[in-house]
């Protein structure tokens, strides 16, 4: 591995302080940077909610140069602490960093700091060892995505490819290296993001969507075109099977044979090959850089939260196999295995509380394949003692046994959710291609979880009202200016506070004018694009947090000054259209492309819109984004809304280079008699009078709307009833978790004050 390194040109730069990623691990609470780490106890983190933020992180050099995403040290640090690893005993960490008064005085302390140094290819560089590489096997291509062996929206960063590879850090968006170009393909989301990220030198984005952009597919059979007419011979693709959907090769297959068919006259012809026989061709490119695979060890979900034990999640499983004829079922999702076993884990994957694992069910046995670092202690084993538990890598291997032993096995697999390696180990005759038993079951929260999305919720609408209080206070009363990190860390530090807080549920947003815009915008310290926060600009915040009985995702647009009449029309349109969709009544089983409309309806009528869907479906203390359903006009997802599920509603506005609109609540489905506008008691029971079973949405989210930018003559007294009534809701669940005539409070009994209709 590292001979390759070895020839292409290096460059040592000193890490220069990056954005500042907090969560809780065991008793301590751990700070993390590019290349360096601190750790501070969280009786310190919740402290820095009242503090500055320099009291809490130390300043950077100021000849420090900006490290590009993804570039990692390769040497242990004071603690042989590498890559992304947070295996640490937290009380010896505590007491090598901190003196004993340092959680008594923030002020007053001093944070060790682990500084290092990391040696960083260019751009040029890591190209030019990857097309190398590709020459040695006669690879024409390679695709590199953005997911892990799971296809998980976030990844660890072992499994960070592309990101190393381009430099282009957002969540979403696949790499395709030939030895001509390098180009990138990724959604609207993070078009800005992208074309400030990735090195035009070397790079081209490619912005899905637009309808002179070629899909992926699409450009490779045109390639594939031109290359077999010039030489008579197949474009040769490569991937990595691990990484890639078990569905993606069909898609490239018939995107060739259409190509072949048009182009040459010949659809039989054999225009390409994929190749799947290698190991991932970047690593050896990453080298020892590469941060290492985590191995946080698994925590039991208590069942006051999880609401159905394991055994009773795996019988109702083997319902389903007798149903569909199978003998074994495969869980390839993290969320799903965590749901499934009532595991959660902290520290494989930042913001997400799942663990680097798969499970298979079949009517005698369960498994469980982890690192064996995972299970660790003894109320861990008690809890799976019926499951068995073997190694990661044995799966793949398991599979293909199960399919040989007989020909009557028959395997159920997702294969939306399952890599390539996995599902290509079962024969065609012998798969069953069926959304998975687990992915309804984690969607519609039973009665336990919905009350702890509820609380989770309530408690965030306090650490909200404790943090506005604070940063309206800064800026309009102190008439102080808040950088964006710093906005960051205090809403975290506050959220700290709270009963059961675990970690963001993703980081967080804070996106300040411009930056607003930036739809999965992330502030970082030294960088260009941070701003800072006065009376006369506007910021959209998007955040939310991991609880232990629940998951939270939250956005507000504040604005402490005299905004333009534009941005106030504006602003009014999105809590229009998220006042529209959230007042929705509809059958149950109602796709969400058909209520989409709803949210976009008054931006439609200024002939405005926003890119991205309106709601996604968020878990119960799991992943802040959960299928199977949305909101959202892509026609494609036809999966029906039930009782039970949670969505966001999110309607948003932008304005590139000029500043950002969103409002988002997390709502539950309830059901509903419309005919005598009843709801049965906290949605649990179906209405007896109802010919046909009706929805509604609830609000889960408890955090006021700001009301002074408002438009009122483009409201409805229907629109002022239901802010009224949403914000006397909020008053009356957050406010009793405030202490009386506090700051907090006394901001949450102004927020949430009757607005003034004329």
């Amino acid at each position: 591995m590292t001979t390759t390194l070895s020839r292409v040109a290096t460059t040592t730069t000193p890490i220069s302080t990056r954005r500042l990623h907090i969560f809780h691990h065991q008793h301590t609470a751990m700070v993390t940077m590019m290349g360096r780490r601190r750790y501070a106890s969280t009786a310190l983190l919740a402290l820095t909610a009242s503090y500055s933020v320099q009291s809490f992180s130390a300043s950077s050099s100021a000849n420090s140069r900006i490290i590009r995403p993804f570039t990692t040290s390769s040497s242990a640090g004071i603690f042989g602490v590498r890559g992304g690893s947070t295996q640490q005993d937290p009380r010896r960490i505590h007491q090598a960093l901190f003196s004993s008064s340092a959680t008594e005085s923030p002020e007053a302390t001093t944070v060790v700091e682990e500084t290092m140094t990391t040696t960083t290819m260019t751009p040029a560089a890591k190209l030019e060892a990857l097309r190398s590489k590709m020459k040695e096997l006669d690879l024409d291509v390679y695709l590199v995505p953005s997911g892990d062996p799971h296809l998980s929206e976030y990844t660890p960063d072992a499994y960070k490819r592309r990101g190393f590879i381009s430099g282009f850090g957002g969540s979403a968006g696949t790499a395709v290296i030939s030895h001509e170009d390098a180009r990138l393909w990724t959604d609207s989301r993070y078009w800005n993001e992208a074309g400030l990220q990735l090195d035009p030198d070397c790079w081209t984005l490619m912005k899905s969507g637009q309808s002179k952009v070629d899909t992926i597919s699409k450009h490779l059979a045109k390639a594939a075109t031109a290359k077999y007419t010039e030489t008579q011979k197949p474009l040769r693709v490569g991937l990595d099977p691990y990484v890639h959907a078990a569905s993606y090769p069909k898609e490239l297959t018939d995107a060739f044979k259409e190509a072949a068919k048009d182009e040459l006259a010949d659809e039989d012809l054999k225009i390409a090959e994929i190749d799947t026989s290698h190991p991932n061709l970047i690593d050896p490119v990453w080298g020892d850089a590469r941060p290492p695979i985590p191995t946080s060890p698994f925590q039991v979900h208590p069942l006051e939260y999880a609401g159905k034990s394991v055994e009773e999640k795996v019988a109702d499983i083997r319902k389903e196999m007798e149903s569909k004829k199978a003998t074994l079922t495969v869980f390839c999702a993290l969320d799903d295995v965590a749901y499934l076993l009532n595991v959660r884990a902290q520290g494989d994957i930042e913001t997400c509380p799942v663990g680097i694992a798969y499970a298979t069910v079949s009517q005698d046995a369960v498994t469980l394949y982890c690192d064996a670092a995972k299970i660790q202690s003894d109320e861990l084993k008690q809890h799976l003692k019926d499951v068995t538990i073997k190694p990661y890598d044995d799966v793949v291997g398991d599979v293909r046994k199960h399919c040989e032993e007989s020909s009557k096995n028959r395997v159920w697999i997702d294969k939306k959710n399952a890599n390539l390696a996995i599902s290509s180990c079962v024969p065609e005759k012998q798969m069953i291609d069926k959304q998975n038993a687990v992915t309804p079951m984690k969607a519609c929260k039973n009665e336990a979880e919905i009350q702890g999305m509820r609380q989770a919720h309530i408690v965030d609408g306090a650490a909200m009202a404790h943090f506005m209080s604070w940063l309206e206070q800064t800026i309009v009363v102190e008439g102080k200016k808040v950088s964006e990190v710093e906005v960051d860390l205090k809403l975290t530090g506050f959220r700290a506070q709270q009963p059961g807080f675990k970690e963001v549920s993703f980081p967080t947003i804070a996106g300040v004018g411009a930056n607003g815009a930036i739809i999965h915008y992330r502030a970082e310290e030294g960088t260009d694009l941070l701003k800072y926060l006065d009376a006369e600009t506007p910021i959209l915040i998007d955040s939310g947090g991991q609880y232990t009985y629940g998951t939270t995702d939250v956005t507000r647009t504040w604005h402490f000054g005299a905004a333009s009449e534009e941005f106030i029309d504006y602003y009014t349109r999105v809590l229009k259209g998220n006042i529209g969709l959230d007042r929705m009544v509809f059958p149950e089983n109602t796709p969400g492309f058909v209520l989409d409309v709803f949210a976009r309806k008054s931006l439609w009528e200024a002939g405005k819109d926003y890119g991205h869907g309106t709601g996604h479906g968020v878990g119960s203390a799991l992943l802040v984004h959960e299928g199977p359903h949305s909101i959202s006009p892509r026609f494609a997802n036809k999966e029906g809304l039930k009782r039970g599920m949670v969505v966001s509603n999110e309607p948003g506005y932008y304005e590139d280079g000029n500043f950002g609109i969103r409002i988002e609540n997390l709502i539950e489905i309830q059901y509903v008699d419309p005919k005598h506008d009843e709801e049965a008691p906290e949605g649990d029971d179906e209405p007896k009078s109802a010919e046909k079973k009706f929805l509604k949405f609830a609000k889960l989210t408890m955090i006021p709307i700001q009301k002074n930018l408002i438009k009122k003559d483009l409201m409805s007294d229907e629109e002022f009833d239901w802010l009224d009534d949403y914000h006397q809701e909020v008053w009356a669940k957050v406010s009793p978790l405030l202490e009386k005539d506090s700051p907090g409070w006394k901001w949450l009994e102004k927020s949430c004050a009757k607005i003034e209709r004329k």
